[in-house]
């Protein structure tokens, strides 16, 4: 009777470890672009979602292009970038399922006070790169395939220029994250293009201010996307759902909006209705 009540117990004990196990391992990988990350949205979006759901979002973060390279891999269960165009292309390959609109903010170029290619204030967002390679005035570059670099390469391609053949002289290419370029420009007296929950967000400002938005071509919007699992067999569908469906939900998108700094929002939820 003691052997068999032992081994009850050991069984049970077996169970719950098992159990507990299986709770902790609920967890979902995000591949992100920096500027959510960067921003403090992520800090500030998560926590409430781990809490209802019990689900534990792990988050990379990187450009979008390395971000639809992890999804490619199986390496995420859920890409979250900025590059509408890109995304497209990755659920149309079959990589990812439905792209959901989640947010938006807008792109602005920034360089120093006494700006010396004359763009402040411009309404056009090209004729600003084209004043900028036509003095050949320093600007950074994040060169590393994020939603920034595209639309920035967008805006050189629109001002009928290529920087790259000026590369290493007024033409800096970091291949770094926005924050890295931020203090780049800074350290250089340098334009670089940011998004603005980044800027709002950066605190080593020196000399740099906003010199050119307000362009249209300069809409940043944010998707989400599920990995597939005909691609990807082992990512977690249902808990990335899940994450998805909350993000869209009110709940998702009004935490989303209550997000400032100094009482600036850093994004505008897709879904205001």
């Amino acid at each position: 009777m003691n052997r068999r009540r032992n081994l009850l117990n050991i069984a049970c004990c077996l169970l719950a470890l098992i159990s507990s196990q299986a709770v902790a391992e609920r967890f979902i990988v995000v591949a992100s672009t920096t500027s959510i990350e960067n921003s403090g949205l992520f800090a500030h979006l998560l926590p409430p979602f781990e809490e209802r759901s019990g689900i534990q979002v792990r988050v990379v973060s990187v450009g979008t292009g390395a971000a639809l390279q992890f999804g490619r891999r199986c390496d995420a269960d859920v890409v979250m970038v900025h590059a509408p165009d890109l995304e497209q292309d990755f659920v149309a390959s079959g990589f990812g399922l439905e792209r959901h609109p989640l947010m938006h903010n807008d792109f602005i170029l920034v360089g120093p006070d006494h700006d010396p290619a004359g763009i402040r204030g411009l309404s056009r967002a090209a004729e600003a790169f084209a004043r900028i390679a036509n003095t050949q005035s320093r600007f950074v570059s994040r060169a590393d395939r994020s939603g920034t670099h595209a639309k920035e390469m967008e805006l050189w391609r629109i001002a009928d220029f290529d920087p790259t053949a000026s590369s290493g002289q007024w033409y800096l290419e970091t291949g770094s994250g926005m924050g890295q370029a931020l203090n780049t420009a800074r350290a250089m007296d340098a334009y670089v293009l940011a998004d603005r929950a980044s800027w709002l967000g950066f605190g080593n400002r020196g000399q740099l201010q906003v010199l050119a938005q307000g362009d249209p071509i300069l809409f940043n919007p944010y998707g989400v996307i599920l990995v597939n699992e005909q691609h990807c067999p082992n990512t977690r569908s249902a808990a990335g759902q899940q994450f998805i469906d909350w993000l869209v939900s009110e709940a998702g998108q009004q935490q989303i909006a209550s997000f400032t700094i100094d009482g600036s929002p850093l994004f505008v939820p897709a879904h205001t209705d």
